[in-house]
Order: C-alpha cells, then sequence, then structure tokens
C-alpha cells in the first residue's frame, strides 16, 4: 500500500560497494560523503514537509531545525514532544501507527522523507512510492552498517526489488567518483 496522492513516502540512502550506510562504528564515515549527493539531498529534504528517523540517522543542514520530524524512538509509550525540539514529535511505532504519528506533526500532504537507518527503513518497505538509493560502488566499509536488514545476504536492490521496486535510471551526481542514485518507483498495475 502506497501513500495517498497528497502523501509520498519517499526514502533516501547512500550505501558504499557493500551496501553499508556507516562504518564498524556506526558513523557515517566522511569517505561516505560526495558534494553531489550531498546537494542532492539536502535538496530533497527542504521539499520535504516531513522527515522521518531514528536516533542515529540526521542530517546537519542550516535548515535542519525547522523541518517537522517523526523521531523513532523507544523512549516514550506512542508519542511525545521532543524537548529539545519544537518541531520534532518522538514516536514509539509499537505505541500508535505512522498514520496516528503523522496526524500528530500536522503533516496532511506533501512529501515524507524517511532517512534511516535500517530498521526505520524497513517499516516502509511496502509504502515507499520512490526510493532514492545514491551508491559510491568504490568505497568499501568492511564490518560496517548495512542499510537494510538482510543486507548483505541480499543487495540493497535485491531488497527494494523484493518489495515491489523497480529501479529507474541511475542520475549520476558524481562522475569523477562514479556516485549516482538511482529512484526504485513502485511498479503499477
Amino acid at each position: 500500500m502506497t501513500g495517498t496522492p497528497a502523501l509520498r513516502i519517499e526514502g533516501f540512502v547512500i550505501v558504499s560497494g557493500e551496501g553499508n550506510l556507516a562504518d564498524a562504528a556506526g558513523v557515517m564515515p566522511d569517505v561516505l560523503k560526495f558534494e553531489g549527493d550531498q546537494r542532492f539531498f539536502a535538496d530533497a529534504l527542504d521539499r520535504a514537509a516531513l522527515i522521518v528517523h531514528g536516533r542515529n540517522s540526521f542530517e546537519d543542514q542550516p535548515a535542519s531545525p525547522r523541518r517537522k520530524r517523526l523521531l523513532i524512538t523507544r523512549q516514550v509509550a506512542s508519542l511525545g514532544s521532543d524537548p529539545t525540539n519544537p518541531n520534532a514529535v518522538l514516536w514509539n511505532p509499537a505505541g500508535c501507527s505512522f498514520d496516528e504519528a503523522r496526524a500528530r506533526t500536522g503533516v496532511e500532504a506533501g512529501m515524507v522523507a524517511v532517512i534511516g537507518g535500517p530498521d526505520v527503513f524497513a517499516m516502509f518497505y511496502d509504502r515507499y512510492d520512490t526510493f532514492w538509493l545514491s551508491d559510491a560502488p568504490h568505497v568499501r566499509l568492511p564490518g560496517g552498517q548495512p542499510c537494510f536488514p538482510g543486507v548483505p545476504a541480499q543487495t540493497p536492490q535485491q531488497i527494494l526489488t523484493a518489495h515491489g521496486l523497480v529501479a529507474a535510471e541511475r542520475i549520476v551526481l558524481d562522475a569523477a567518483h562514479d556516485v549516482g542514485v538511482t529512484p526504485w518507483r513502485r511498479a503499477t498495475g
């Protein structure tokens, strides 16, 4: 089931050649940061009505504090206010649905940007309208954190395919480093 026409759910991640989004310490290293991808990501989030992420995923951009967000946590039973950010709602998926949490933010239309981590991405597998999979195939993060549960036994592409998403043409973001983004869209009919 995808989002309503007024509400689009889109995922965003950049991965190493092994499908990792962070190093062995759970940190996104500078070697996985490329200006073209960072610009693509920032532009997308500037268009987002709502950002959804876990406690270790965030974007560090000038507009970040102004963005509405759902921060997934077990520190609340269902929903709560974030004492450090008036634009954030704390959400425990075990306590209420995404639609209830989204309603608490006041967002009824526009793009919902899901930015990780792995378990957060997995929560939306069957709801994505588009998943933007950026890849840096020449970067290696041995022992790193996979972008999705099930990686490396399956590739990120195999997992997206298994959930009804189809790859469109890859867009080059940094030709010198062979970094690009592939939009994976919900198959129709």
